[in-house]
Order: C-alpha cells, then structure tokens, then sequence
C-alpha cells in the first residue's frame, strides 16, 4: 500500500444517499481476484445503458470531472454487502478520497484497508462541496496529517482514528503491522514449543 501523501485533486460530486457496494462494482464483474482491472466497471449501470451506451448525464463521464480523485457524496455510502470490490474498483479508477456525512462499517474499513481515505464530515458541509462542485470545478487540498481540507480560503477539519491515521501516512495495510511484530510472534512462538 502507498503512503498516503497530502494532494490536490478534482471533486466529483454523486448527491446521492445510499449508494450500495452494488451500484458501485455490479455482481457480473466480481469474478476477478486481482485488485486490477475494476475501474472500468465502477458505477457500470449509471454510466451507461442497457446496451453499452455512455449515458452523458451521469458526472463520471462528464469532461469536466475527467481525472477526479475525490468523490463527494450523501449519506450511508458503501451500504449493501461486504465487498471488498467496491474499494477496488474506486481505487483502481483513480480516486484516493471519499467524503459523505456517513458510511456502511464494513465499507469504510476496507477503504482504510487500501488505502482510500474515507471522510465524514456534516451534512450542510458535504452538501455545500457537492454544490459547488456541480457549478464549478472544486479541487480541495487533502491534508491528512492535519486532518483537513482546503479550498480557497475555506477550511473544514475532519475526524480519523489515530491509528489508522498512523496506518495510511505510512502505507500499512495489515499484514505489514502484523509484519513489523514478527520478531515478538517468533518470541511467543518459541515458548509455546
């Protein structure tokens, strides 16, 4: 996993509540094992149509949200099953960041688990960054050592857990903890022969 690294990076607002691990990477593309190759399929039933047309409406495929690394959206994202596809799929488009007032448990963990920083912030606060950035292009600065973001002169703190924090500036992903313990695992290990 890559340390997280404070960046700048295009809004792309989706004001919708509820948005399932579903409609973020559909059942039929779930049969790969690889983390690669999801990102073409994110959100696949908004951005186009039953018969494989780009529907131009859906902001994704809008050029002004062309290389978006921020998705700003409503409340209980992720809801729905435990796949941990939908992370896969955000990542491997490109985004490194999603804000809504809430999300499902198990998705916002394994977010934090690749390396995607979810974000909780207000209700008024998200609505607001999904408004402008429907009018305009938003970029924000993302500076997670400060928990904080940044645009213009505006600046909105957020909450993490320290040790995630911790986790994602220093691109931990499980096994690597448990990795740097290795030496008090063989420890236990050999007293427990």
């Amino acid at each position: 996993m890559q340390p997280f690294q404070t960046f700048k990076g295009l809004v792309l607002p989706l004001g919708r509540s509820n948005i399932d691990t579903d409609q973020i990477i559909p059942k039929q593309f779930l049969k790969r094992i690889e983390r690669q190759g999801f990102g073409e399929c994110l959100f696949y039933h908004w951005r186009y149509d039953e018969n494989g047309e780009i529907q131009s409406d859906f902001p994704l495929n809008q050029e002004k949200y062309q290389g978006a690394q921020i998705i700003v959206s409503g409340p209980n994202f992720g809801c729905g099953s435990s796949r941990e596809h939908a992370p896969w799929a955000i990542q491997d488009y490109g985004f490194k960041v999603i804000i809504a007032p809430s999300f499902a448990d198990i998705f916002y963990n394994n977010c934090l688990k690749n390396g995607i920083l979810p974000i909780r912030l207000a209700d008024k606060e998200v609505t607001l960054l999904v408004e402008k950035a429907e009018s305009e292009s938003l970029y924000l600065t993302v500076d997670l050592e400060k928990e904080e973001l940044i645009y213009g002169d505006e600046q909105i703190k957020f909450d993490i857990d320290p040790y995630q924090k911790e986790t994602l500036l220093k691109g931990l992903d499980d096994i690597a903890v448990t990795m740097m313990l290795e030496e008090k695992i063989l420890a236990y290990e050999s007293l427990s022969i």
